[in-house]
């Protein structure tokens, strides 16, 4: 598994806003979109491509296209869906599965509850989208799920990321043979009893949309 920490000024700006407390939602909405087109950039530097003839108004040349099958982005419901538009923004050719994912927050275990995905993932490269890499599980179970349907290349997009996490989710994917790469826009500190990442942002579902009571 291989981590990436993206070190650029903007995506430092972005998030200290999202970490701050007095941000509303919907400041957080835009600047996690913002936030996640500029980590997209990072996570797509290895995506497939072919070359494709195109003629230019000057002269016939040979450019660069994605490579079929297409790729494939999955959020996390919910969070991950406030990922989604940013993702989208440089892949907009991609496909878009959706992962239902919940965490009981006794055992920290994350179990399916959902899913819209293609049964067969042979041969695709995946993204998925989730805000908060913090105790692992999550992540682990939803790269398990795609790699039992074939994918063969999985990048995680995460906002922000946790030592324990990292190393839990390592852990959680002894056996899986293909390429796992973490995109993140900071490793945090660590994480608190309550499995919350420090000094981290809060919980991410609800700083997007709310509390629903």
């Amino acid at each position: 598994m291989q981590t990436v920490v993206v070190d650029h000024p903007l995506v430092a700006h972005k998030l200290t806003t999202l970490r701050d407390v007095s941000t509303d939602s919907p400041t957080f909405r835009r600047l996690a979109d913002e936030l996640v087109t500029l980590l997209a950039y990072e996570a797509t530097r290895s995506v497939r491509v072919e070359p494709r003839a195109i003629s230019t108004p000057v002269a016939d040349t040979v450019g660069t296209a994605l490579a079929s099958p297409k790729p494939l982005v999955v959020p996390i419901l919910r969070a991950g869906l406030g990922m989604l538009d940013g993702m989208m923004r440089l892949l907009p050719t991609a496909e878009v599965g959706f992962l239902g994912m919940v965490r009981n927050e006794e055992t920290l275990e994350a179990s399916t509850y959902a899913e819209r995905l293609p049964a067969d993932l042979s041969g695709r490269q995946c993204y998925v989208l989730d805000p908060m890499l913090a105790t692992g599980g999550t992540l682990a179970a939803a790269i398990r799920f795609l790699v039992d349907r074939g994918a063969d290349d999985i990048t995680c997009v995460v906002l922000l990321a946790a030592p324990e996490g990292c190393a839990a989710l390592e852990a959680g994917l002894a056996g899986v043979d293909v390429p796992v790469t973490i995109v993140t826009a900071a490793m945090d500190e660590r994480l608190n009893e309550q499995g919350y990442i420090v000094p981290g942002l809060g919980d991410a579902g609800d700083r997007l949309y709310g509390v629903a009571h």
